[in-house]
């Protein structure tokens, strides 16, 4: 069985690496339920375990975390759905490259419930959308943005971290970091695509596309 818990309001973020931290323990022990946790943070920046110093552009606009999840530096705020996935990898094939492809499988098929085409990008972790209404990249190639990241840690083969997708943030708020560490691509949101999508309609569209790709889904929400 997989528990759903949604917070309201903002959760702060060592909070929330704590209680995570504890809950894949337990999970690992046997002793609790896998969990999806659906929530918002407060504006801020996190740096993975991949970030590059000079990719921090604007170090004093926002608390700054360093974190344990694989990658560089990204946003976190209001309007961001964040989708923490407490899963039991060992349990699902150990197969860890094959586990983020089902995250990515998972956002996209999200975004389907709304028109929106995502995709993957070789060597880019994330889910992106063509912008051909945008002014072409110099390489004459079409511009593509970032809707959604991806960033996991594994303890004892149970996942924590996971997803990010914008449905409403500042996207401003972007301009203080390298995002991911790509520079020649933006960022983009559901509404900024001209949809007037709510957290609710996110959420879900995330309940109904996860089964589909995770398998049955005996859940118990809150």
């Amino acid at each position: 069985m997989v528990e759903w818990i949604t917070s309201e309001g903002l959760t702060d973020y060592r909070a929330a690496e704590a209680f995570m931290e504890a809950r894949a323990e337990a999970i690992a022990r046997g002793e609790a339920e896998e969990l999806i946790w659906l929530l918002e943070h407060p504006p801020l920046y996190t740096a993975g375990t991949s970030a590059r110093r000079e990719d921090l552009i604007a170090p004093d606009r926002f608390p700054v975390h360093p974190s344990k999840r694989g990658g560089q530096y990204t946003y976190h705020g209001p309007g961001q759905r964040i989708v923490y996935v407490m899963l039991d990898v060992g349990a699902r094939g150990r197969d860890v490259r094959a586990f983020v492809r089902q995250l990515e499988e998972w956002v996209i098929a999200t975004l389907a419930h709304f028109g929106v085409k995502g995709e993957t990008r070789e060597g880019r972790v994330g889910v992106w959308v063509v912008r051909p209404e945008k002014p072409p990249a110099p390489d004459g190639s079409p511009r593509e943005d970032k809707i959604a990241a991806i960033g996991i840690r594994l303890r004892r083969w149970v996942s924590f971290h996971g997803i990010s997708i914008n449905v409403e943030p500042d996207l401003e708020h972007f301009s203080g970091i390298v995002p991911c560490g790509i520079a020649e691509h933006g960022v983009t949101s559901l509404v900024d695509l001209g949809l007037p999508v709510c957290m609710e309609d996110v959420d879900l569209a995330l309940r109904e596309s996860f089964e589909a790709v995770f398998g049955q889904d005996d859940s118990a929400g809150r």
